[in-house]
Formats: C-alpha cells, sequence, structure tokens
C-alpha cells in the first residue's frame, strides 16, 4: 500500500510516556527475596515466567494477573510449603504496583503536547482496564489523546480492528513504542509505520529474537522527544 503523509500517530503507554518495568523490576527483586528459604533467585525468576507464560491467556496482561501467578509460583517453588504471612506479602507488593504515582519519562509531556498539534493522536496500550484507565487519568494527558484504546493484545488482528473502528488509513498511521514486539513488528505486519522507542528495561515475554527481526527495518529513537522531527522529516 503506497505511504502517505502521516497523519495519525499511535503511541504505547507504559515505558513509553511513563516509567512501568522499572517498578516491576523491583517487585521482581522483593518476590525473590520472599522466597529465598525455598528458592534461589535466578530459579524464582525462571519458575515466575513460566507460570506467567502459562496463564497469559486466562489472566491476561496487568498487575492482577502478574499477582495471581506470583502467587502460584511461591506455592510451587515453596512445594506448598509458604505461609499466610508471606502470600500476604505478595498480595501487598501488587497493591504497591497499583497504588504507585505515574511518572512521566523526560519530555513526553512536552513533546506529546507538540504532536497534539500536528497529528490525531491515538494511545494503544494493553493491560488491566482499570489500572489502565487509571494511570492515563493521572498521567494528565488524557485530554491530548484522539482515541483511546485498552486492548487485551497488540497483534496485527488488534491494530486492524483499531484502525478500522477509527476510519484510519494504514497508509497514514505511524506507531511509536517501546516494544518491537508489541508496538513495531505487527504493525509492519499491517502495511504501517512503526517506530521503536526503546526504554532501559524490557520484560521477558516482550523480547524478539534475531530471527524474528531478520529483514525488518524500522527507526530507532533515543527518546519520545524525537519522534516530532523525525515526523516532519516523513512528511
Amino acid at each position: 500500500m503506497p505511504l502517505q503523509p502521516v497523519r495519525v500517530v499511535g503511541l504505547d503507554a507504559d515505558d513509553t510516556l511513563w516509567h512501568n518495568e522499572a517498578r516491576f523490576a523491583e517487585t521482581h527483586a522483593h518476590f525473590s527475596e520472599l522466597l529465598a528459604p525455598f528458592s534461589d533467585h535466578d530459579a524464582t525468576e525462571e519458575r515466575l515466567l513460566a507460570v506467567e507464560r502459562r496463564n497469559l491467556r486466562l489472566f491476561g496482561y496487568g498487575v492482577k494477573g502478574f499477582v495471581l501467578s506470583m502467587i502460584e509460583t511461591a506455592i510451587e517453588v515453596s512445594e506448598r510449603r509458604v505461609d499466610a504471612a508471606t502470600i500476604h506479602e505478595i498480595v501487598e507488593l501488587g497493591k504497591a504496583l497499583l497504588d504507585a504515582p505515574v511518572e512521566l519519562l523526560d519530555g513526553v509531556a512536552e513533546t506529546v503536547a507538540a504532536l497534539a498539534g500536528t497529528h490525531r493522536l491515538v494511545l494503544v496500550t494493553k493491560g488491566d482496564l482499570f489500572n489502565q484507565e487509571a494511570k492515563i487519568s493521572a498521567s494528565g494527558l488524557a485530554d491530548l489523546f484522539w482515541r483511546i484504546e485498552i486492548v487485551s493484545e497488540k497483534d496485527p488482528a488488534t491494530y486492524e480492528r483499531v484502525l478500522r473502528a477509527h476510519g484510519i488509513d494504514r497508509g497514514e498511521f505511524l506507531m511509536a513504542g517501546n516494544s518491537v514486539r508489541s508496538d513495531v513488528l505487527p504493525v509492519l505486519d499491517i502495511g504501517a509505520r512503526a517506530v521503536h522507542v526503546p526504554y532501559t528495561l524490557t520484560w521477558a515475554m516482550e523480547r524478539v529474537t534475531d530471527a524474528e527481526l531478520e529483514g525488518r527495518r524500522f527507526p530507532v529513537l533515543d527518546r519520545l522527544a524525537d519522534l516530532p522531527a523525525l515526523l516532519a522529516g516523513l512528511d
């Protein structure tokens, strides 16, 4: 499909607009400490990731599913010896994640405001509906977006549905986000454009292999603040 000037910009939320994965990393560390009597850090992390993968189809993405997977992991690695006090601490770790303040990445507020003055903006984020709505509201950015989409998965079918629902031509759409797996590859697959804006940490389930990247080309920016200049160059 012929590419047109970019008129609609899609933006990811977590780790593109505000910090997220760093808080999950801290929670992982606390969780490993709680299970130290039963398992070492690496073994606990490996088991937790396996449990998360297994539960994803049931719980989806988000803190609540993560907490349930931590509890299940604690039961498994302790061979059902974990006590109620430890389970309670795991639940409290989840509550702390849900209650954490929204901390925008440097330059994001100014960049999103600038983009909103030149393009229609669509926020496309996956995760728990209630938690994502709360973070979007607390960010102070909600009014800058033309459309907000909280989805259960980011795959080609989802992006097709979002574009179709809002009458967006894929040739005029560009998506920017921190995850190559969720924000870049599926968008390229539908014939639209995508930009990678890496975060300092990447969740294991969002990582891609060299084989998945073979033959795929897309811009990589150091920070979201570089996106307006890139768009100006494309136009």
